[in-house]
């Protein structure tokens, strides 16, 4: 758990970002990125260090800091490598770690291919070091100093913590899907060591890093065999954007939760070039609901399932073909892929509910992704059969997630996610509830009805109370009554004005 003591530490260092004249919230949060693998590069071999000198053996010639000196094809000058490391360069004085860290160490880590090759070193080429004041960087360089950065349970927190932040902001927050309702999805889906999980749009990784967090604390003793834990640190989880700064985010959003080599790479999932099919067990998805979309370069058989420019709706054509059969898949969608009528919503609606087995529809409400964005969404819970299975699918019509739906967000007492969990796992206790209530079970034959319609509202039951009004001539005496009241307290009013002046 982030402490009050971390969370005033990082609103530090950001506020030296915004004096330091970088008032971008995705550049500060990369920015800081590239500082936190310097450091962590250097803690990390510290630690090698120890255990060498303890054990009395030679330190590892892979290590990311060897002895001798590194030539910087950059500047074309060589440079020991002693001097990129963080324990030294953060003793230098203002001038000299500027020009270390901005010169030498950022070239150094951009072309680190060896050592820690981790997902996150692979997608510094384009990284760029935009901190421009030496006395900006000390302060940054000291604040992220005091960071625990040995403990990635509190690290991840940490690194979590800045990118609430950046959502916060209302920059960029479009990459961040709300941290409980990531880990509401996750504990529905209750992934297991037995799965392989993707995110084809992933952002900062929040779907990925909430997995790896629920398989952890879940199979802690499973992970102790090796095996296991091989499969768990680089062939479990799958993640994929165009962005290569999110990617950068997004692996070291992993490195800090202790996964240092996942399958992270950068791939236009919709493209032709993504040939993935029958591949992962389960797929957790907050997909773009917009944006620019090469539809020539749009995989074929994307579009055999739904004819669409939609993102949307391609990215569910893309879970039905990647999930292998009996994988399943929850992913946010926005409501109007619940009820579009054009041929293309209506026939992905339709390759779901015949084609495949429709668990659950839980519609949330629009303040879910405020500040930063207003849209309505649900989230789509379904299994890949190729064999139909739909037998009657599950509504939850979310009212309230625990905060306040307005811009600010804060913490609120109502909150319906623990009960969304619970009644998920246990449908049949759902079979007595009546379309009043909140939840309830809708039959196949009864969507097939609706053209395939998902909202809840379809299917919901109002019961409107009956008002009855007293008779024309009640109401018309009781009228009548009230302005003989009205007349005589005029009257007594007038008379009073009159005896005064008298």
């Amino acid at each position: 758990m982030i402490t009050g003591q971390i969370k005033n530490q990082i609103d530090q260092i950001w506020d030296t970002f915004w004096t330091g004249g970088i008032t971008n919230s995705i550049t500060i949060l990369e920015q800081m990125t590239y500082l936190f693998f310097m450091k962590m590069l250097d803690d990390q071999q510290l630690q090698q260090e120890q255990v060498s000198q303890a054990l009395g053996i030679e330190m590892s010639q892979d290590a990311a800091f060897s002895y001798g000196t590194w030539h910087n094809p950059d500047t074309g000058e060589d440079v020991p490598l002693d001097s990129l490391r963080w324990h030294v360069f953060k003793h230098y004085d203002p001038e000299k770690m500027f020009r270390t860290v901005s010169r030498d160490a950022f070239a150094y880590i951009k072309h680190l291919n060896s050592g820690s090759d981790s997902a996150y070193s692979r997608f510094m080429g384009s990284a760029i070091f935009l901190i421009q004041n030496p006395r900006t960087l000390v302060k940054i360089v000291d604040g992220i100093d005091n960071l625990d950065m040995n403990n990635r349970d509190t690290m991840g927190d940490t690194y979590e913590y800045i990118l609430g932040k950046m959502a916060a902001s209302g920059n960029n927050g479009q990459f961040r899907t709300p941290r409980h309702i990531i880990r509401m999805m996750v504990e529905l889906m209750r992934p297991t060591l037995a799965d392989t999980v993707c995110d084809p749009a992933m952002g900062s990784a929040g779907f990925i890093v909430e997995t790896a967090k629920y398989i952890k604390e879940h199979y802690a003793k499973e992970l102790m065999n090796p095996a296991n834990d091989r499969h768990f640190r680089s062939t479990m989880l799958h993640g994929f954007d165009t962005d290569q700064t999110m990617l950068r985010i997004g692996a070291m959003n992993l490195m800090l939760h202790g996964i240092d080599s996942p399958t992270v790479a950068y791939r236009d999932s919709l493209s032709a070039d993504n040939t993935d099919s029958d591949r992962y067990k389960l797929i957790l998805a907050n997909p773009p609901f917009a944006g620019s979309l090469d539809y020539e370069g749009v995989a074929k058989s994307l579009l055999t399932v739904a004819k669409t420019k939609k993102t949307e709706l391609l990215f569910l054509s893309l879970f039905l073909r990647s999930l292998e059969v009996g994988g399943r898949c929850a992913s946010i969608v926005p409501d109007g892929v619940l009820t579009g009528s054009t041929n293309a919503h209506k026939a992905i609606r339709k390759a779901i509910v015949e084609g495949n087995r429709l668990e659950a529809v839980i519609s949330m409400p629009s303040g879910v992704f405020q500040p930063y964005s207003g849209v309505s969404t649900a989230i789509l819970i379904f299994t890949k059969t190729n064999s139909g299975g739909t037998d009657k699918v599950w509504f939850y019509d979310m009212k309230a997630d625990g905060f306040s739906l307005d811009q600010k967000r804060t913490e609120v007492a109502d909150n319906d996610i623990p009960d969304i969990i619970s009644r998920f796992h246990n449908l049949q206790g759902e079979t007595g509830r009546t379309r009043t209530d909140q939840s309830f079970l809708v039959p196949l034959a009864e969507i097939r009805e609706h053209d395939y319609d998902l909202a809840f509202n379809t299917y919901k039951e109002t019961v409107r109370e009956v008002v009855r009004y007293d008779a024309p001539e009640v109401i018309m005496e009781r009228i009548r009554r009230l302005e003989e009241q009205f007349l005589d307290g005029m009257v007594k009013l007038h008379n009073l004005l009159t005896s005064e002046n008298a």
